[in-house]
């Protein structure tokens, strides 16, 4: 008898046909209201899920007796309590490596758009108010050669150094749980404690994952310590930010402007005041969104479920 599968993203078509070729595969583009009791009857039968973008609690995998594996096609593990996983003997994998190029030029692009204001200006041709020679209202600020301070210098945040040191000259600053060693010799990166990091950058990029020793890490004392010509960038997860503190210090300038592709509500509201600040450039979670890394990283999540459901080694494991 076939073990069964859970799909809960849209798959690409030939990865669907590799799981539907080996497992009895029951299929969810997302889940809305409509179909989410549907999607909890499959799990009481699920041996192996997969998808994304799905906060699973503990209370809907206490209806899932036989499962044996969740793989996530996301890098972050945040939608899952890994304690629960470790107390049933479950395997959470998920999809480090492959995005991280793409999530790196992502956070590039905040920086150079948010620093010379490209959302904002190009708007302002569209709107024809472009009648002349522009002036200092529509000025930006300089990117090359500014202090770039990253906290947290992992895999994303060595491949935005890289890009930074190499392609402009920025000089980098990291606070991050261990030194790391390659970053200092290459890079000539430099490790300072977190409240320095914020004193000194022009720019302060947050690369952490979101955990409860990282939630709200980011909050009024921290925008306080920065310099008022500060940018700040957060492409990792909302709610390591205290998003009011973020709102109260970019509507007093207290630092100068935002790039942020992740919020604490995902969408963001309507009614969020982030849409209505100047010095803002919000985008819609778009971090790994490319056509290459999305499919390697489908490709890596579904190579994940078939080897633990096989009872094999399963290369990428969080749990």
């Amino acid at each position: 008898m076939k073990q069964r599968v859970v799909v809960y993203k849209t798959l690409p078509g030939h990865l669907t046909e590799r799981l539907q070729a080996e497992f009895d595969v029951t299929l969810f583009d997302r889940i809305t209201d409509a179909n989410r009791p549907a999607f909890l009857e499959a799990l009481k039968g699920a041996h192996g899920i997969i998808g994304a973008s799905l906060p699973m609690t503990n209370a809907m995998l206490d209806g899932a007796p036989l499962l044996k594996i969740a793989s996530t096609i996301s890098v972050g593990v945040d939608q899952f309590d890994l304690a629960y996983f470790r107390q049933r003997g479950l395997i959470l994998a998920h999809t480090p490596g492959v995005l991280n190029e793409a999530t790196a030029d992502t956070i590039l692009a905040l920086i150079l758009v948010t620093a010379r204001r490209v959302v904002e200006l190009a708007e302002y041709v569209k709107a024809g108010q472009w009648k002349g020679s522009i002036g200092e209202a529509q000025f930006g600020l300089n990117v090359h050669g500014k202090t770039l301070g990253l906290i947290g210098m992992g895999r994303i945040g060595s491949a935005v150094a890289r890009r930074a040191h190499h392609g402009f000259g920025m000089p980098i600053l990291y606070h991050n749980t261990r030194p790391n060693a390659d970053a200092e010799r290459e890079l000539g990166a430099r490790y300072v404690s977190r409240d320095e990091l914020l004193a000194q950058s022009d720019f302060v990029c947050l690369m952490l994952p979101l955990t409860p020793e990282t939630e709200r890490m980011i909050g009024a004392r921290e925008f306080g310590l920065m310099k008022r010509s500060a940018i700040f960038i957060n492409a990792s997860r909302g709610r390591i930010v205290d998003e009011a503190a973020m709102i109260a210090a970019l509507q007093a300038r207290t630092i100068h402007a935002a790039g942020l592709d992740v919020f604490e509500v995902e969408p963001l509201p309507a009614d969020s005041p982030l849409l209505r600040l100047s010095n803002v450039v919000a985008l819609p979670h778009i971090g790994s969104a490319t056509h290459e890394t999305r499919q390697a990283m489908a490709e890596l999540a579904v190579a994940n479920l078939v080897a633990g459901l096989r009872g094999e080694a399963v290369a990428h494991r969080a749990a």
